[in-house]
């Protein structure tokens, strides 16, 4: 017959004694072998868990091992308060479906993963997918951590099997539960990130992830794709010390979310304050005076405040997140509970990685929790989109020739259109959208009409473009068949290549097959091959050149001018990509360019229109030259007087060449320059 109470309330009496295992038995025959276990396991049917957070659940059952903590005993969250509401934004009950925790080390963050998973296994059952960086480090996490979290923990001894044991379901990589698994497995194995359907995903030090997981895709991205038919129910919890500003996954996620800081109160004023490194301040050579001092009062803090100012701390919401279901935190060493990483060694470190890139990279990453921008680093878009200005006319006074870079997409080619004068002083005189992409017979016409376009000079000259590199980087038959048509005079198709040990920025031309209406013709299109390493670093050196003081100072050479009408996504094209050191495995480093954004066009016509003025020799153009553009833009210019060249000797003298040297080089001039 049906209990005339709930659960709940079955529970509620249990407790208060109201109801005892005589009323719930009284007329059943027991006399059999087996009956007190059927009891006990009715009791724990019946019996509803008690509704824990992840932290509270931690406090009562984590133990942590010898083996695998510098503390080990009871698991206590007053230690390291800052981490309650973090581990309770996992509790199931708590709504947020993607927690980020951007952080330095030493501040038990992995812990907090670690009893995610043991409440997983006692408290909230389900399939859960725990990646680490590689497999390898996967192993040796469920080693040195998982396997003493659960050995160390009488209630996830009993809910996992032994591996030892037959059909244990416990291996290196899998531990089974009832009601659910926990595989672990690399971000660089595609196949462990599509193995299953999960409710809850723990990505561990994701800015270590690589790129692409055996070459199918953002691991992140393919682990996330494992809980979509959880839908609402799902956690993902994305943990990781940051690494470069631009490419760190985890500062993307932060930068994302409502972006909480831990503000904690002054023990002198009360005011409460998130701490920074730039108010832990020291006497110079004594990092053992390093005290933090309070944005309120000014007085200086000292270190054994820290543990109150921990214990009334309280995480705030900084920002406005994307989604509102995504929440993150981030939190720097100085943090750090005392007795694991003091201020003064925080200071020491500091200061010891001081002269070495390296160094002050990791400390950045390791002691603050922020990312590293790297000295290549393009400027602010919006700092450029200050600096923009209102031409005169289309091209400006110091414009003395026009370049065009092109760049062909699926269904559409960009074309920038630049100003260079003296020094490479430059101005971006025109963008154009063509649409249809290179399998449309108009996208190609309206280009060719471009070639024949006018603009006008402020002081009047008419002029078009001198020449136009066009990228061969995708559809390049299409490219080279085009270029073809239209000549070598104004048109160069160029392929761009990375790396900085080129020879010369520009490098060709060299011939290659073309397809022609159908036919195919051996060395029937001409390549130039561009360093985009080296134009790209010189545009962001020259983006970065501060403008003179005085009102009619003349420029310096290379200052880059922006028109008013360039719109945010074009600077932000302009400067999308950032220069990285990586290393390799036997740890060589390298430089190269990588993206901080998807789009990047705006670069990339730039170098192309950059390459173009190489091409044509305006990187060797002499005095006469310049003169002669400026002459014919109408640009006045004060003469120069010619120093007085010094007499023959009549006689042969040693050392000395009598023979005029001829040119190793010869100008290609435009019609509109002859």
């Amino acid at each position: 017959m049906p209990w005339p109470t709930s659960g709940s309330r079955l529970h509620e009496e249990y407790h208060d004694n109201s109801l005892n295992d005589h009323d719930l038995t009284d007329g059943l025959d027991l006399a059999f072998d087996g009956a007190e276990d059927i009891l006990r396991a009715w009791r724990g049917g019946v019996r509803p868990d008690p509704d824990l957070t992840v932290s509270q659940w931690a406090d009562a059952h984590r133990k942590l091992s010898s083996r695998a903590s510098a503390e080990p005993g009871r698991y206590r969250t007053a230690r390291t308060p800052y981490l309650r509401e973090i581990m309770d934004a996992l509790s199931p009950s708590h709504p947020a479906q993607r927690v980020t925790f951007m952080k330095a080390a030493q501040v038990g963050a992995t812990e907090a993963g670690n009893n995610w998973i043991g409440f997983v296994i006692h408290h909230a059952p389900g399939p859960m997918l725990a990646v680490l960086p590689t497999v390898e480090m996967a192993k040796r996490t469920s080693r040195g951590r998982i396997d003493p979290l659960i050995e160390d923990s009488p209630a996830l001894r009993e809910r996992v099997k032994p591996a030892r044991s037959r059909d244990a379901g416990n291996s290196m990589l899998s531990k089974e539960f009832p009601g659910g698994i926990l595989v672990l497995t690399g971000a660089n194995s595609a196949t462990g990130l599509r193995s299953m359907p999960a409710r809850y995903v723990f990505l561990d030090e994701v800015d270590a992830y690589p790129a692409s997981a055996d070459e199918e895709g953002d691991p992140v991205t393919l682990a996330e794709a494992r809980t979509t038919t959880f839908a609402h129910r799902r956690k993902v919890f994305m943990v990781s010390t940051p690494t470069i500003r631009g490419l760190s996954r985890i500062e993307r996620e932060f930068e994302a979310s409502d972006q909480r800081r831990y503000f904690v109160p002054c023990p002198h004023c009360g005011t409460m304050q998130w701490l920074q490194f730039e108010r832990l301040r020291w006497d110079k050579g004594r990092p053992e005076m390093a005290a933090y001092h309070c944005e309120g009062c000014e007085r200086p803090i000292a270190e054994h405040h820290k543990s109150q100012m921990l214990e009334r701390g309280e995480w705030r919401a900084t920002a406005a997140p994307t989604d509102p279901k995504a929440i993150g935190f981030h939190l720097s060493a100085l943090y750090s509970p005392i007795g694991w990483k003091s201020w003064e060694q925080i200071a020491r470190d500091w200061l010891a990685a001081q002269g070495s890139d390296e160094m002050l990279r990791a400390a950045r990453n390791t002691l603050l929790g922020e990312t590293w921008t790297e000295s290549g680093e393009a400027p602010e878009w919006q700092r450029l989109a200050d600096r923009r200005v209102a031409f005169a006319a289309q091209i400006p006074a110091g414009g003395l020739f026009l370049t065009a870079g092109a760049d062909v997409q699926k269904d559409r080619i960009e074309v920038d259109v630049w100003a260079w004068g003296r020094g490479l002083e430059s101005w971006l005189v025109d963008h154009i959208v063509i649409p249809g992409g290179p399998d449309d017979p108009a996208c190609w016409d309206q280009l060719t009409a471009l070639l024949g376009q006018t603009w006008t000079h402020e002081n009047g000259a008419i002029m078009t473009l001198a020449k136009l590199a066009i990228d061969t980087g995708y559809e390049s038959a299409a490219v080279y068949a085009w270029g073809r048509k239209q000549g070598i005079a104004q048109v160069a198709p160029v392929k761009g290549v990375e790396g900085f040990n080129r020879a010369t920025p520009v490098s060709g031309p060299t011939f290659v097959d073309a397809t022609v209406n159908g036919r195919k013709l051996k060395r029937g299109a001409r390549l130039w091959t561009v360093a985009t390493a080296t134009f790209k670093a010189e545009t962001y050196r020259y983006l970065r050149i501060e403008r003179p003081s005085e009102p009619d100072a003349p420029n310096p050479a290379g200052t880059i001018h922006l028109p008013d009408w360039a719109d945010s996504e074009w600077l932000k094209q302009l400067v999308a990509e950032q220069l990285v050191t990586i290393r390799d495995r036997r740890g060589y480093a390298r430089q190269e360019w990588q993206k901080m954004r998807e789009r990047n066009e705006a670069l990339d016509t730039r170098i192309y229109a950059r390459a173009a003025v190489w091409i044509l020799g305006a990187d060797r153009f002499d005095e006469r030259m310049w003169r002669q553009l400026e002459k014919q833009a109408g640009v006045e210019t004060v003469a120069i007087t010619p120093t007085a060249a010094p007499e023959k000797p009549t006689t042969p003298q040693a050392g000395q060449v009598t023979t005029p040297r001829r040119r190793g080089w010869k100008i290609s001039t435009p019609k509109y320059m002859e």
